[in-house]
């Protein structure tokens, strides 16, 4: 893909490839005491559409501070391709147990024992309002771009950054 999309329909793809290839992230919520709280977090394998969907214990903070101010920020970095991905948007939690089927995956096991039938399990879902992203294609290009800065004191120019709405 070239540094700039030629559409809405194009950055929205890419940002899709990076949240998809990144898969794990830091979930951003503010706590009771305006504080923003970062943890990481597993994205559950499905086609971003502009929702992100997380497994969690009903009764943990992320989910207090979410019914308290359900703005979230969800950050991605994929360090092998040199890319990252910030998605702000509005997070609710809530159990659904079809979807929950669909979504789990046994490497979900060490946290949630009994699978979906964990006691006080829920889902988080992340509605996206935006997306930015800072992509460097070709990730050794980058590197030598950065020895070369380091030598010559010019910052390098590989990274595109695109900002999407949803």
């Amino acid at each position: 893909m070239s540094d700039a999309p030629t559409t809405v329909t194009d950055a929205r793809r890419r940002v899709t490839e990076l949240v998809r290839d990144a898969r794990i992230c830091l979930l951003t919520t503010t706590s009771v005491d305006g504080r923003l709280v970062s943890r990481p977090m597993a994205l559950q394998d499905t086609e971003f559409d502009g929702d992100l969907w997380f497994f969690t214990y009903a009764d943990s903070a992320k989910v207090r501070q979410i019914r308290v101010n359900p703005e979230v920020n969800v950050g991605f970095s994929d360090q092998r391709r040199h890319a990252w991905v910030s998605v702000a948007g509005t997070a609710q939690e809530g159990w659904d147990a079809a979807r929950a089927e669909r979504l789990w995956s046994p490497l979900l096991r060490p946290w949630f024992p009994d699978g979906p039938d964990t006691s006080g399990l829920t889902l988080i879902k992340v509605h996206a309002g935006s997306a930015e992203y800072w992509d460097a294609p070709g990730g050794a290009a980058v590197n030598l771009l950065g020895a070369r800065a380091a030598v010559t004191g010019r910052p390098p120019r590989a990274r595109a950054n695109h900002e999407v709405s949803y």
